[in-house]
Parts: C-alpha cells; structure tokens; sequence
C-alpha cells in the first residue's frame, strides 16, 4: 500500500500536469518549459508504476495528454494516437523478456524480431488519405482529438498531396513533421538579418510551424516528415503487410519519405546494437533525435499484445543518456503556484546544453535544496534528462565561494506575505493566503473557469490576467458580476465578444455540485475525489459540515486530503466566497442519496466500469452523463459492477473477470441506447 505522502505527491502531480496541460496545448501559453512539464510526467508515471493501487482513470497517464485549440477545428482520430513509453531503467533487455513473457514463448524459441527506428525530435501527425488524395492533416492532440492543420501541411513538400501506387481506399498514416538542422540555422540567420525573433530550436521550430493559423508563416520554417505507421486503413487493394517492415516498405512505394535509419534485429541483443550504432551518429544526424523506438515485427503479434490504456505493448523508447555542463547559479528564487506550493527555482549564468539554452531549473522542494546544498555562487553540473529535463546533478565543491551561505526557505509567500505551512508527510511549503494571493488568484479563477470546472468558454489566461490587474476580478464571484459595458472597455474586447462572454458567464451558473467541488480549486481534491465527495455526501451543506473522519469515509480520501478539505472549508473567507457564488445564482441539480428518488434518477446506484475507447462520446462526456442519470462508477471489476462497458481496446483482463463474474457488458452502441432509454423514462 502507497504511503500517505506518495498519495499526496499523486495528487499534486495530477493536478500540475492538467492545468499545465491547459495551459500549452489549450492556450499555447506556458508558463513552464517542456523540460519542466516532462519531469512533472515522469514522475508521476513512475509512482503510478511503482504504486499500481494509485491508477486512476481520471490521471493525466491515462491520457496522451493536452486538447485541442479553439481556433483550429477539431477532428476526432478513427484511430487513437497512442504514445510510446520509455523503457524502465532504459535497460531493452528487460523489453525483450517482457515481450517472450506475454507471448508464452519459450527460452530456446526462435528470437523475436524487431524494427528498431529513430525516436524523432517533432510534432506526430495523422494525415488521411481518401482515394489517394490528402483530405486533411491532424494533430495528436489529446489522443483521441487533434487539430486541424491541413493547410499548414501542405506547405511540406515532402508530404504528398496525391499518393502513387494502388493504395487502400482509406489511408492514414501516422509520422513525424521535423526541422532539420540546416534549416533552423537558416531560418534564424534571415530572422537575425531582419531583426526578428529566432528559434529556440528545431523541435519548436516544427511543433510552432505546424501550429501557425498562417500558412505563409508555416511555409517559411521548410519542415520535413517522415512516416513511421498507420491509423485507419479500409479497402487494401494490395497484398495485406504482415510486418511492421511491409509497413514502411509499402508507405515509401505510395510515395512517403521513411527515414533510412532503420533496421530489423532479433532479440535483446540486437536492440542494444542498434541503440549503440545510433548513439554513435547521433551527432551526424542531419536533424535532432532523443532516442530509439523498438516494435515487435510481426503485426499478427502486435494484436495479441495489444494495447494498455495509454500504450502499446508491443513498442517502447529508449532514451539516450543526459548531456551534462558546467554553469553558475547565479540566485535562487522561489515561485508560487495555484495551490499555494513553494517551489524553489536555480536561476543560472546561461550555458547551452544538448541543442537548448538553460537559464533555470526546478529544485522541487527545500529538502532537495538542503540534500544537495545547493548555494548562490555555486558551480553546478546541470544536464537535460533524456534531452529535455533540466536538473542539477551536483554541486562543485572545490569551486564554492568562502563566504556562500545555505539556502532558506522564506517563512512567508513572496506575493501576499501570508505564512507558509508545511503538512505532515508533505515535502511541499504552501502559502495560505488562498484567493487573497495575487499568484494563487489567477491561477485559482482560470481553474474556477476552466472546461472541466465551471467551463466558461472565452475566458482565458490572458483575459484573466487582464481582468485581475484592473481589478476587475478579485475572486469568482466577481466574474458573475461582469457585463457588457465594463468588458467593452477592455483592450481587445469588442462589443460581440463581451456580450458572448457575459451570455457564457450567465450560462455556467447551471452546473453540478462536482464540478463545483472542483471548480474550488482544494488542494487534493481532483475530478474524481469531487465526484466521489458529490455521490458521498450528496449536497454541499455536509460536505462543508463533515469532520475529518467523515471525510475519511469517502473512497480513496485519506487523512492528509480531508485535513486539506476540512481546512478549506473552516477558512472564513472560502466560505463567504462559496456563500456569495450561490447568492450569485450558481446553482445545480440535487444528488440522488436515496431509493426514494428512482423515478428522477433512472440508473441510481447502477455501477458502472468503462474499459476501451469509444467514439461517440470522450470517457469524461459518458462520465457526467451517467452521473447525472444517478449512476455510480466503478474503477475495477467486482461483483458489485452492474454493467462493463467495452470499448475499442478494451482491456481484455478486465472483460475477461466481467465475463466469470456474469456481468452485463455493453458495447458502445449498447451503452448509447441504455443512456437514450434512461435519458427517456428519467
């Protein structure tokens, strides 16, 4: 069982990666770098790994991680864009094993067999193809939606606008849009020439000319693509492939350029010549990689392998080592978050390291300062982890100044000068200024309005910022107060748009006590506790009134989540905030706590488990409608389960236990017409 302070570190994690997930792929402004976002993820994939009790559906592993931007259209994949994951102590061997040990083969069977490509430093893209023609270019995007970029992918000649050869009616195929070397050297020359801003580097160069809403501009940065796989296909026209080599033989006939790096090996042995043989001309590449991608050959065995929510099993990365430099610290300063965490940052003299120019790097947390006693004026190694994470590896003894002092944690918030306290079992110092913090404030009203709190569409970041520093916005409940005048006066903020976003303000009043719950921005408290804290309790009034061993009563709310819950609560200020949003007209729909309500609530208490993808709907859209319609759901299979949902990819250990325990499962049109039938009678 997971201690309480990993269950603490989870839920923090989970919460830091969703809202920066909307902050780089929503609003395409982060305010971290990819390389802190990707410690962030790593770290959270491991506990997950190491703790498999703490897996939830509702965790940003489950998904491929961000959503689409508004002002791309939206296409949803036929297919799901699956990442790839890293191979656990980057060791293949353990790969291989793994691999012999799900197919049952025998330790003196014939070696499987791999192809072993480059692990491309872009942007993935599906592009379909219908009748050879290109129809449009997407993005991964979360996985399931991406956007539409076709016109921006036109602008790479690599990429064929018509196929050759007889391919299958319906093609997608799947790849990487990449900036070589060359061409980022150029297109920063011409951008120095004309004094305009240069690439940081190639990979932001590819993902930020994909992204242009101009195509001219998406033209200039002369990207390049290769192919790697396939989504869809319908209507083969040609013998089936039935490796992964057939694959990129047959794309490279229709006409797709396919890196020639490539190679087929056998067995744990080969994997590691390959990832040698590459490590060794990485340098002489002419564009960037961070490593290698290994794939069982034979297609009829990546079926039987299929797939865990998130991955395939049939395929894993191997990341090339950290590249490491010397550098300075020139000043650590600390940064607050949304939750009100403290989290020292090592300001440094600028060195480049591993294609990328560092200036700064995430400490964590006071104990990881004091465990390295790092120190302003230090000479620190610092290397990027896998090409992308910043971190400091050590600390040069012999080069420190005679007069360094150690680094302290302040006692109060940089922002708001309220006291910062530190929970048991927590490696993190918060600030509890809550809504009067000028950094938690932002950050807790774009939470408050984001889409899967209260969803108020039109209100972004920079709106926010805006509204807070005009003082405007002070807390939620100013934003019920907005109108068309005061909006009108703002700097790009035409009449149309203010009158849009005041009917969209006015709207989101209607909600759910879940979503609300989890619009409150508490520490700990993500989708999933909100929901389970709505179903427990059944209105806000207990909720506000339980003690910490109620609290404790609700699945998977341990004490250190109800102490976050139950002090929220007992702070003044929350509550009068909780009052005036009601007294403003938020308001939602009772929670069904009794049999008494069946005729209003036509599936109470009916457990239901989703396993697999479904098309028509997101899993968090059939989520909230189940809920709505007094459904509970499950999180494993039990004989308390009512129904099992199937969806493509559904994991077969789960459907198998449905099956032994003789559970009802439905397929996703069966679970279409149950929800039309209940929506019906309800």
């Amino acid at each position: 069982m997971a201690p309480i302070f990993i269950v603490n570190r989870v839920n923090e994690l989970r919460v830091q990666i969703s809202y920066h997930d909307h902050r780089y792929y929503v609003l395409d402004d982060p305010e971290m770098t990819d390389a802190e976002y990707d410690r962030l993820f790593i770290e959270l994939q491991i506990l997950e790994t190491k703790y498999p009790e703490l897996q939830s559906t509702c965790s940003p592993i489950e998904r491929v991680g961000g959503k689409a931007l508004g002002t791309f259209l939206s296409i949803r994949h036929k297919v799901p864009m699956l990442s790839i994951h890293t191979i656990a102590g980057n060791n293949p061997i353990d790969f291989d094993k793994q691999i012999r040990r799900l197919l049952s083969l025998g330790d003196n069977s014939t070696p499987v067999e791999y192809v072993c490509e480059l692990k491309f430093d872009g942007l993935a893209i599906s592009l379909r193809y219908e009748d050879s023609i290109l129809v449009y270019a997407a993005t991964r995007g979360d996985g399931e939606i991406g956007e539409d970029v076709t016109n921006n992918i036109m602008t790479i000649k690599s990429i064929p606008l018509r196929l050759y050869g007889n391919p299958p009616a319906i093609l997608e195929v799947r790849g990487e849009v990449y900036m070589s070397r060359s061409n980022f050297e150029l297109y920063n020359t011409l951008q120095r020439a004309a004094q305009l801003p240069t690439l940081v580097n190639p990979r932001n160069g590819a993902a930020g000319g994909v992204r242009q809403l101009d195509p001219n501009v998406a033209s200039k940065r002369l990207l390049s693509f290769f192919a790697y796989g396939l989504g869809e296909v319908q209507g083969w026209r040609s013998p089936l492939p039935t490796t992964h080599k057939e694959i990129l033989d047959t794309l490279e006939l229709f006409g797709f350029p396919v890196s020639g790096e490539y190679t087929v090996e056998r067995g744990g042995d080969g994997l590691i010549r390959f990832y040698l043989s590459i490590a060794s001309k990485r340098a002489l590449l002419p564009f960037d990689i961070d490593g290698v991608v290994y794939k069982v050959n034979r297609l009829d065995w990546q079926e039987k392998l299929g797939f865990r929510t998130r991955q395939p099993r049939w395929a894993a990365a191997q990341k090339f080592p950290a590249k490491e430099e010397l550098t300075i610290v020139e000043a650590i300063e600390v940064q607050v978050s949304r939750t009100g965490a403290i989290t020292p940052v090592a300001r440094f003299r600028p060195v480049f390291v591993g294609g990328a120019t560092i200036k700064n790097a995430t400490l964590h947390n006071a104990d990881d300062v004091a465990r390295k006693d790092i120190r302003v004026g230090d000479t620190v190694r610092i290397r990027r982890a896998g090409d992308v994470i910043p971190e400091v590896v050590e600390v040069i003894l012999e080069y420190r100044p005679y007069n360094s002092m150690p680094f302290m944690m302040p006692e109060v918030c940089p922002i708001c000068g309220s006291k910062l306290l530190r929970l048991t079992g927590e490696s993190v110092s918060r600030c509890i200024g809550s809504l009067y913090c000028l950094a938690q404030r932002k950050k807790k009203i774009l939470h408050f309005a984001s889409r899967r709190a209260l969803n108020i569409e039109g209100l972004g970041e920079k709106l926010i910022e805006k509204l807070v520093e005009c003082c405007l916005v002070c807390d939620p409940v100013d934003l019920f107060a907005l109108n068309v005048p005061l909006l009108s006066n703002l700097d790009r903020m035409g009449t149309k748009s203010a009158i849009k976003l005041v009917k969209n303000i006015e709207y989101c009043k209607r909600t759910t006590l879940a979503r609300f719950v989890y619009a409150l921005g508490i520490q700990g408290v993500g989708e999933y506790t909100a929901s389970s804290l709505a179903e427990y309790f059944g209105n806000l009034d207990n909720i506000i009134a339980a003690d910490k061993m109620q609290l404790q009563q609700v699945q998977d709310i341990g004490p250190i989540v109800a102490i976050s819950i139950w002090s929220f609560f007992r702070d003044i200020q929350n509550k009068d905030v909780i009052n005036r949003l009601r007294e403003a007209g938020v308001h939602w729909l009772p929670i069904p706590v009794s049999a008494s309500l069946n005729n209003d609530y036509p599936l109470l208490d009916k457990s239901f488990l989703i396993t697999g993808v479904l098309e028509s709907l997101t899993r968090i859209e059939v989520s909230a409608r189940l809920r709505e319609l007094g459904a509970k759901l499950a999180h494993n299979v039990s004989k308390d389960t009512d129904y099992v949902v199937v969806g493509r990819n559904a994991g077969s250990n789960k459907v198998d236990k449905a099956q032994k325990l003789g559970l009802v499962i439905l397929d996703e049109p069966g679970l279409m017409a149950l929800l039309a039938v209940a929506a019906g009678s309800g």
